[in-house]
């Protein structure tokens, strides 16, 4: 069931706080559509069509979202209205090998830009539902720019979350799409954090499941000169019991750009930490960006790691920093 919220001039207190929550201004809130939903079939996505094209707010109530959603407008908001991110879930079970590709697997996928979630869960549950047929299912696919992510739980086994990009012209030329996800939980085995979007991950937990080999990364920069790479600062890399060799990466195209700061491996790192995509018949190391600085916790091991990546000084890790690496031509500050 979806309910429009009233909005009474000017906006009550409650919903101040909301849209506090969602990025809004006061300015912003007061021209915003505000919309309640209920975990009912098909309520989410009616809502977000329903939206007008400037975008708006939608609330969720706590509950089970089974739906499979795409969010194409920009300045959408969606915000869980649970205790906790558990107490919101948006859920679908498509696989590649089932919906025709692993981008048409993704539970969720947003193209537009200025979108923001909080406080809620996207699960992907192909995995759990056929355990016997493994495949490529995506639990969030975001190609826009700006995009938000604050507290959310990404819940799937084999490429979890496509963070990746579609280059944009304009006037002032092309870019890719920049992506923040700040208090996360991202959960896989494979691949399951892939793509070229220009994405920082701040105090997340990214956590190994149990799998024969782990590959936290695939990240996909393809040329020397695109503005791509994913950044972890301060973030916590988990392991659950049974996940084995597990790698911080493995370059999906020749110029892959991960950077590690300040995180804690409290997983069984691979000494080595980063692997090629296929052992003997690609040689992607010796073109990929991979560098740490100041990783702690049993799985980090400078003296060992792949010969091609780097431990970075103090000066050299600046560049990577929260606004350095996510502001952009236009000064962006989420």
């Amino acid at each position: 069931m979806v309910r429009r919220a009233r909005r009474p001039p000017p906006p009550s207190l409650a919903a101040a706080r909301l849209f506090f929550a969602a990025g809004l201004s006061l300015a912003a809130a007061a021209r915003a559509e505000a919309v309640v939903v209920s975990p009912t079939p098909g309520a989410l996505q009616a809502a977000i069509d329903a939206l007008p094209a400037s975008g708006g707010v939608i609330a969720l109530r706590p509950g089970v979202y089974r739906e499979k959603l795409t969010i194409a407008k920009p300045h959408v908001r969606l915000l869980g209205l649970g205790a906790s991110p558990a107490a919101v879930t948006i859920v679908w079970g498509d696989a590649a090998r089932t919906a025709g590709g692993t981008g048409k697997s993704a539970s969720v996928t947003i193209t537009g830009d200025d979108v923001r979630l909080r406080n809620l869960t996207i699960q992907n549950d192909y995995w759990l539902q056929a355990p016997d047929q493994p495949s490529q299912a995506v639990a969030l696919a975001v190609t826009g720019d700006r995009e938000v992510f604050d507290r959310v739980r990404l819940l799937g086994h084999q490429d979890t979350l496509y963070a990746a990009s579609r280059v944009k012209c304009d006037g002032r030329g092309c870019g890719t799409s920049r992506q923040l996800f700040r208090d996360c939980y991202v959960e896989g085995h494979v691949d399951f954090i892939f793509g070229d979007a220009k994405a920082l991950f701040q105090r997340c937990e990214i956590h190994a499941l149990s799998h024969g080999e782990v590959m936290l990364t695939a990240q996909s920069k393809a040329t020397p000169g695109q503005d791509s790479g994913y950044v972890f600062d301060h973030c916590r890399v988990t392991a659950e019991p049974g996940a084995a060799h597990i790698w911080l990466g493995r370059p999906w195209r020749p110029y892959a750009s991960v950077v590690v700061l300040e995180t804690r491996l409290d997983a069984p790192v691979e000494p080595a930490g980063w692997r090629e995509w296929h052992a003997g018949e690609t040689h992607s190391l010796e073109t990929a960006f991979y560098a740490e600085r100041g990783s702690s916790g049993p799985g980090a091991d400078p003296a060992h790691r792949d010969p091609h990546s780097h431990q970075l000084s103090a000066a050299e890790a600046k560049a990577w920093s929260f606004h350095a690496f996510l502001s952009g031509p236009d000064h962006w500050r989420p």
